[in-house]
């Protein structure tokens, strides 16, 4: 399996890592750590020291209550930084927005990626996406940022969110968007509380029946804090379990705030699952 990124080709036969660059003064767990320009491209240098395989850039907090931004500050925030991550590190850049204006503007800056937490649904998104060359990632969520923790309800999980995706995936085909150009998400902590996010985790190999890769974003979100007991920044450990139980469950790209320990404990599982698939 691979994704096509702009002109790059990223192969799957190995777990990929997303690094989280928040470029916001009210992320959840990173908020305001990096909204310089300065900051951010040292930690974007860090993190592709460090092995990640896409640095996804965001201007717009997305965490629950957050409230929307206008597109000209976001579009001040993110796009020095996508620009000059582009030119300077060997590294996938992705940009973390469901606007279509700035997503036309991200990808000419150089993103080759468009993580979109509304899937595309937005007034615009559909038709600017299909005509940009760039992969788009679909994620999924109940309501919206605003309300989307209020009281979430599914009937059954995950095949409920298998269905959306199989209709977002039908709508960006007609669309004109190639299957090579698509990913999909599960939204973990987007419309989900503790007990849905555990159960999409544990039967995410049923997200296989769309043939598409899996991304999967658990990193210090609030269901590791309330497992865990402890606050975002300290969720490190309990990020890296996630993601070794994602990957060994059939997610194909994990996103990140600690590329360094994820890239390492994901390196070791690669290595032992090749033993096992050669024995």
């Amino acid at each position: 399996m691979e994704i096509r990124l702009g002109k790059r080709i990223l192969t799957l036969g190995r777990s990929r890592v997303m690094g989280i660059l928040n470029v916001t003064p009210d992320s959840f767990s990173d908020g305001g750590r990096f909204l310089s320009a300065d900051a951010a491209l040292e930690q974007a240098a860090s993190m592709s020291e460090q092995g990640a395989d896409i640095i996804d850039v965001g201007g717009e907090s997305t965490r629950p209550g957050a409230q929307p931004l206008p597109v000209q500050q976001e579009l001040e925030r993110i796009l020095p930084v996508i620009e000059s991550i582009a030119a300077r590190f060997d590294v996938a850049v992705s940009v973390d927005t469901s606007k279509p204006e700035v997503m036309q503007a991200a990808v000419a800056a150089g993103a080759v990626l468009i993580n979109d937490v509304f899937a595309l649904q937005r007034e615009g998104a559909m038709e600017v996406a299909a005509g940009l060359d760039a992969a788009i990632c679909l994620m999924h969520m109940q309501g919206d940022p605003w309300t989307m923790q209020d009281r979430p309800e599914y009937r059954e999980l995950p095949g409920e969110i298998i269905d959306f995706h199989g209709e977002r995936i039908g709508a960006c085909r007609e669309a004109g968007i190639d299957a090579d150009r698509l990913i999909v998400d599960p939204g973990f902590g987007f419309g989900k509380n503790d007990q849905h996010n555990l159960k999409i985790l544990a039967n995410l190999a049923q997200f296989r029946a769309l043939e598409l890769p899996l991304l999967v974003g658990l990193s210090r979100k609030r269901t590791l804090g309330n497992l865990t007991g402890k606050e975002a920044s300290q969720r490190v450990a309990a990020g890296v379990a996630a993601a070794v139980i994602a990957v060994s469950n059939g997610a194909n790209i994990v996103r990140t705030h600690d590329v360094g320990p994820t890239v390492d404990a994901l390196r070791v599982f690669d290595a032992v699952a090749d033993q096992v698939s050669s024995q």
